[in-house]
């Protein structure tokens, strides 16, 4: 062979290679591939030439026995250290191609042990400490060679983990049976040994502590303390013939720290005595590592007696007061542990790492497996499967663990493999990382860079995963329920859903058996989660609205993949879906029309309000891609229709915002869409474009302070365009504005806007747009007090010079002052409606529009002010109430208190009003400007308001002191002011 292909085949030293491969049987013609195939093909080389060395006849024999010679050289450059131990003695090469058989049967001949009496197994007189660990090494020499050799290092990985956990068991085992012939050979005392952590799952590492507990029980003749004191010994001698001093090089450390009070507490211990601790004292930590304690050796009924023992305090750990975030709080300890410079290359402790995924299995195994036996496991692995079947996490989700959690692990082993060595940490010299690749896998992980990347992005993955599920609040508030309470469909489920709220638990029992009834996925995981969901809707105004909209909500969209997950998995979304549910009949119709909008429950910038140009945007392009005027017109009333829901969400879930534009915006968008298509189609009706039309805003859309339940107040305006006469624009503009008025107005399953053109000039009796001119030369001739009032919230909707011109003749109308006389109408105006529009049996203090302190005594009096002042202060010529009145405390026109006062009753009115409407969901009728007296209407507006079940009396005490103060306010400022 030429260097060149030696280079190739992963020799780092080639012309070296040559060399050597002269004093090899054979030649590189025979040995090169195998070697080339292992992970450091020049360290495996040097060990075959010492081998030959050794004994030269044995590496003879391999030049024709191709099987044998691959399973060499994959452990000869795969480890050093085991490569040595082997040229120490040539003959135990043979154990890397020869099957030893079942590892128990082989550790247990190594010390001649046999059963006694009492079925304790016990070591022949000759038998040493050295033969166990011989036996031991010959066992693990002919594993290593099948995972040195497999194709697939992930796949092989957790057949390696039960592999040495079973050769551990079978090392204990004769451990035992050495310290049973020189301690108690007539197998008196009934002892066992417990395996917890990797070696209970089954998931050893080649070089791992083995985690222990003892456990014993009194003997025949019943003495307890003699039976403790007998067993104390056996388990100092187990553990000495494993680790303690001989010829062979000891195994692994015992690690007994795990039991009760740790190095401090008994080293063996009764049932008995364990169950007592674990009543007392033990914390949370210690039930979590009893999760994986199996007996592992040692006698089978009092190990069987431990795990049995143990099962309960296991299952039941996840009702502790402050379980999850006590779990929570270790993992962050450990992590806060790591030495620093060691935090990047840590496989085991550090983030993305391999306890993030056991913290992160182990959670969801104690919080759901007290009440799913299916995912009482040990194993890692295992538990992710049972987790994936149970529809605890996304399928998704389950793979890339598994996936994760097989390659870190293999990476593990192979970072022990080369010096037999116990360390988690990721190697950092570059040759050692090129060896870690290539043990990984020749073909994938060629040099350091590759495998390096590929932990990188591993560890990142676990790291997101970890963080996604771990901290998820469903979590928290599965933990915190009772059994009986996640048992839904237990004896006494009537009762407690009685106790927490629901007045019908019949009919809310119905809703949970339609919704988990049956063995689909949907149904397995809606029983993970209703449990919970349950009390999350107890907390809300009416649990059995909240309920039923949850069932209709996932009747209608439940099969969609995304939405139990995005339930199951966000941090976010089921909580709040299950706060706005219980509260509000508007949201529950309009997700059932919008079902897709629950996805933004999981992304707060889904929730913020869209600005304006993009809607226009929008809507623009929607008009572009739709010929058909009607469908084109139910596409822009769904843009309003999606971004109401989405303020109706933000409202319900951060508090009404009592000064947010997103209603009016969204309407203005709509509008603005209309008028496009409206005068598309009379463009197209007559050849060419003959009137230009605007729409000023007026009221409280003037002021973009619109409520879910607003009409679109509107006066529209027009100029002639092209060629067309006076009267043809007029035509065309009236046309314009009653296509306006059906598009948006038609009934769908979109919202519908109310376009009201009722306060335009003769009103009903005038015509339907006016130009500038003739508006103007009405208010000059014909205006009333009230039109000048009105004119002070008029807002042009859109921009050009036709929205210029208005908003130029609006503001002249509004701001060229007011005589005493008008003073006197708008105060004459203002008592007619306080004594003639508040409705019949509505108590004035609690009509937060029309009564004391509200919306029109704070607009009123306000308006009064800019009337007067707002010539000359060019601030208060504004459409905004809100921003009115900061204009007039700024320029010092009403105080900051008065200022302040209206400024809190409008904005209370303005929550009150909104609240009403997503809390019945009506979107007209009398009620919607009332403060309810009945108790089940209050407490919906106190919860969606913020105040909570018990703050009925505060929400009512609130708005009445308000109203109060306002009005109070008002009578200064609208009736004695000169």
């Amino acid at each position: 062979m030429t260097p060149d292909e030696l280079r190739i085949a992963g020799f780092l030293d080639p012309r070296r290679a040559l060399d050597y491969f002269e004093e090899l049987p054979g030649g590189a013609e025979v040995w090169a591939a195998d070697l080339g195939a292992s992970a450091d093909p020049d360290q495996g080389l040097l060990a075959a030439i010492r081998l030959n060395e050794a004994d030269s006849g044995l590496v003879q024999g391999l030049v024709d026995d191709s099987r044998a010679r691959a399973r060499l050289c994959a452990v000869l450059g795969g480890s050093q250290w085991l490569g040595d131990y082997v040229v120490v003695e040539p003959g135990r090469a043979r154990s890397t191609w020869e099957d030893p058989g079942d590892a128990a049967r082989v550790m247990l001949a190594s010390v001649g042990a046999t059963r006694g009496e009492r079925g304790a197994f016990v070591a022949s007189e000759d038998a040493r400490v050295d033969d166990l660990r011989g036996a031991y090494r010959q066992v693990l020499l002919y594993l290593a060679a099948d995972d040195l050799t497999s194709d697939d290092p992930e796949g092989f990985m957790p057949q390696v983990g039960r592999r040495i956990a079973d050769l551990v068991d079978a090392t204990l085992e004769a451990g035992l049976a050495l310290a049973r012939r020189d301690i108690d050979p007539q197998g008196r005392i009934p002892f066992a040994i417990i395996a917890m952590g990797k070696t209970g799952a089954r998931e050893l590492n080649y070089i791992s502590d083995v985690d222990v507990v003892y456990v014993a029980e009194a003997g025949a003749d019943g003495d307890e303390r003699v039976a403790l004191e007998i067993a104390t010994r056996l388990a100092a001698a187990t553990a000495s013939a494993c680790s303690g001093p001989g010829t062979e090089a000891p195994l692994w450390t015992v690690d007994a720290n795990l039991r009760p009070e740790g190095r401090n507490g008994a080293l063996v211990r009764t049932v008995e005595s364990y169950r007592q601790y674990w009543d007392k004292w033990a914390q949370t930590w210690e039930f979590q590592a009893l999760l994986k304690a199996r007996a592992c050796a040692g006698n089978e009924a009092v190990g069987r007696a431990f795990e049995e023992a143990a099962q309960p305090y296991v299952w039941s750990a996840a009702t502790r007061e402050g379980f999850v975030e006590a779990a929570r709080a270790m993992r962050r300890r450990v992590e806060d542990n790591i030495l620093r410079s060691h935090a990047s290359r840590e496989l085991k402790l550090g983030r993305g790492g391999l306890r993030d995924v056991e913290f992160t299995v182990q959670l969801l195994q104690l919080v759901h497996g007290r009440t799913d036996a299916f995912l009482r496991v040990r194993s890692t692995l295992e538990a992710i499967e049972a987790l994936r079947e149970g529809g605890y996490i996304a399928r998704s989700d389950a793979q890339q663990l598994a996936s994760c959690y097989r390659f870190l692990r293999a990476v593990e082993h192979r970072t022990q493999l080369p010096r037999m060595r116990r360390t988690h940490l990721i190697p950092d010299k570059e040759r050692e990382l090129r060896v870690l690749g290539r043990a990984m896998g020749t073909a994938r992980f060629a040099d350091a860079e590759s495998i390096s990347a590929a932990i990188d992005e591993v560890r990142t993955r676990v790291r997101a995963l970890h963080e996604d599920v771990f901290y998820r609040p469903i979590i928290a508030a599965t933990a915190s329920l009772s059994e009986d309470e996640v048992f839904l469909h237990a004896d006494g489920a009537r009762d407690r859903l009685a106790a927490i709220g629901y007045r019908d638990p019949a009919g809310a029992l119905t809703h949970i058996g339609a919704l988990t009834q049956g063995t689909s996925r949907r149904a397995a995981i809606q029983r993970h989660l209703l449990p919970v969901f349950i009390s999350w809707l107890a907390g809300g105004a009416d649990p059995d609205m909240g309920l039923l909209n949850f069932r209709i909500l996932s009747e209608d969209i439940g099969d969609s993949h995304w939405y139990l997950a995005l339930l199951r998995d966000s941090g976010v979304a089921a909580h709040r879906l299950t706060t706005m549910l219980p509260n509000s009949r508007w949201i529950a119709e309009a997700l059932a029309k919008r079902p897709e909008a629950v996805a933004w429950l999981d992304d707060d910038g889904e929730l913020a309000p869209r600005e304006p140009h993009r809607l226009a945007r929008e809507v623009a392009a929607l008009i572009d891609r739709h010929e058909d005027a009607a469908e084109a017109a139910a596409r822009v009333r769904a843009v309003r229709t999606r971004e109401l829901t989405r303020c109706a969400m933000s409202d319900l879930l951060g508090g009404v915002d009592p000064r947010g534009n997103a209603i009016a915006d969204a309407t203005d968008a709509a509008i603005l869409g209309a008028l496009a298509i409206a005068q598309r189609e009379e463009t197209e009706r007559w050849g060419e474009e003959r009137a230009n039309v605007v729409f000023v805003a007026m009221g409280r859309y003037g002021g973009r302070e619109c409520s879910y339940a607003s009409d679109a107040d509107v006066v529209a305006l027009h100029e002639a365009v092209g060629g067309a006469t006076e009267a043809e624009a007029a035509a065309s503009a009236t046309v314009i504005v009653n296509r306006v008025k059906n598009l948006l107005g038609s009934a769908t399953n979109q919202l519908g806007i109310v376009v009201d053109l009722d306060l335009r000039p003769e009103g009903k009796n005038g015509p339907m747009s006016r130009t500038i001119e003739s508006h103007r030369e009405y208010a000059q001739r014909w205006a009333s007090t009230w039109e000048r009032q009105a004119a002070v919230r008029a807002r042009p909707i859109g921009e050009g010079s036709l929205a210029d011109s208005a908003r130029a003749l609006f503001d002249e109308l509004a701001y060229r002052g007011v005589s005493e006389s008008e003073v006197r109408d708008i105060r004459l105006l203002k008592a007619r409606m306080e004594n003639e529009r508040l409705p019949r049996g509505i108590e004035p203090a609690r009509h937060v529009k029309l009564g004391p302190g509200g919306l029109t005594d704070v607009e009123w009096t306000i308006q009064l002010i800019q009337m007067r002042a707002g010539m000359n202060n060019p601030a208060l010529s504004t459409p905004s109430t809100t921003q009115a009145i900061l204009s007039a405390r700024e320029h010092e026109l009403i105080s900051a208190q008065d200022a302040q006062t209206l400024l809190d009753a409008w904005d209370m009115a303005t929550r009150i009003r909104a609240a009403n409407t997503l809390a019945s969901g009506r979107m007209s009728g009398v009620k919607l400007d009332v403060l309810p007296r009945d108790s089940a209407e209050l407490r919906a507006l106190a919860a969606i308001l913020g105040y909570g079940s018990g703050g009925l009396n505060a929400l009512e005490d609130d708005w009445l002191r308000a109203g109060r103060k306002a009005r109070a306010v008002m009578e200064r400022l609208f009736w004695e002011q000169q």
